[in-house]
């Protein structure tokens, strides 16, 4: 929309939530028809666009700017067009995903897919029980906290007392817990927790967040505990404290499904992973183990489909060899009897398929394996 005057301007501004306004002194300027490309393809916000020098005084603008006007947080955000380079899309773009973004976001089932389509790769979760004053009252200084890391850190509320159980299982946290923050980089996944355990406020939010992004904290694993039978059956339950010490034991062959308690494909394969242990147990060098991924993380590597089959020989090194072949008896037991290599005639992997995502909103991206 073109607009000629205040009038025109303050009705758009008024009208919706989001409003991004072009100001350009000259209209057949390149950097116009960037701003009209963009303009097409944003589909949750309004444009609009001006070239009246009364429009630029009324807004306080010299030169040609992009402004978002919001109806929440600091109101207005400007993206001044650089003179030299002049409007570059991708700037443009990134600029109006961030300022879109509120500067502290309730995680929900409304607002999980702009969350993650933020390009922001760091996220900090403060989890609270927001039926309870006291958990209520650690909001402001959270939204305190956040100005400051605004484009590099995506602040996110998520409430215990709501249905945000898949986040919490993420994190390995129990509703309990709350308050409690944690930091996540949806890149490498790595996951941060406070060391100190001390309050949450805006002076120890911030400096938390300076403290991982300047590589200050290290990442930690989920682990679940290590069960008091885990070697009583013949498929050997792994978790990740236990996990080093028995897939890297150098006298022992061992064969590990990585799992998914939601994958059907991991549990049309668990009659075959439980003939495999039982027809094998008595092999004192050769142990069948499945490890639940979703609950456990390893130092060695990340698991990013299910089921994921990987076989570490005996001896030393840390081989790992991964199984990309049938998943029945019959193979299994020529894999593990060839000493983790199939004979030649096998026929090629069938190719993997990804799944839909497993819990709804689930962080976690991962994939299951036909």
């Amino acid at each position: 929309m073109r607009l000629e005057d205040e009038a025109a301007a303050q009705a758009l501004i008024g009208g919706r939530d989001l409003v991004v306004i072009g100001f350009f002194q000259d209209l057949q300027d390149e950097d116009v028809a960037t701003f009209l490309a963009l303009a097409q393809d944003a589909l949750d916000m309004t444009f609009g666009l001006t070239d009246r020098p009364r429009l630029f005084q009324q807004f306080g603008l010299t030169k040609d700017t992009v402004v978002l006007f919001k109806k929440f947080d600091e109101g207005r955000a400007d993206f001044p067009v650089d003179e030299e380079l002049g409007l570059d899309l991708g700037d443009l773009s990134r600029f109006l995903v961030t300022h879109s973004m509120r500067l502290v976001t309730e995680f929900n089932s409304q607002t999980s897919a702009k969350i993650f389509a933020a390009r922001i790769l760091n996220h900090l979760l403060l989890f609270v029980n927001q039926t309870l004053a006291a958990h209520r009252e650690l909001l402001a200084g959270f939204g305190e906290a956040a100005p400051r890391f605004r484009g590099q850190v995506l602040f996110v509320v998520v409430d215990v007392a709501a249905d945000n159980e898949h986040v919490l299982q993420y994190f390995g946290l129990k509703a309990e817990a709350a308050p409690t923050l944690r930091l996540v980089n949806l890149e490498t996944t790595k996951k941060y927790a406070p060391v100190d355990g001390g309050p949450v406020t805006a002076a120890s939010i911030t400096a938390f967040c300076h403290a991982v992004l300047n590589g200050q904290v290290k990442p930690y694993l989920l682990s679940q505990e290590i069960p008091p039978d885990w070697d009583q059956r013949p498929v050997k339950t792994l978790v990740g404290k236990n996990f080093e010490q028995v897939a890297f034991d150098e006298t022992k062959n061992v064969f590990v499904k990585f799992y998914a308690p939601w994958c059907t494909h991991c549990k049309e394969m668990a009659p075959a992973w439980e003939a495999l242990a039982e027809k094998y147990q008595d092999h004192e060098d050769i142990i069948i183990a499945e490890l639940d991924a979703t609950a456990n993380e390893l130092d060695a590597f990340a698991v990013h489909g299910f089921p994921t089959l990987k076989y570490f020989p005996a001896g030393p090194g840390r081989k790992v060899i991964e199984y990309k072949s049938t998943r029945d008896l019959e193979t299994f037991s020529k894999f593990l009897d060839n000493g983790g290599v199939l004979p030649t005639e096998e026929p090629p992997e069938e190719p993997a398929a990804p799944f839909p995502e497993p819990p709804a909103n689930s962080t976690m991206g991962s994939k299951e394996e036909l």
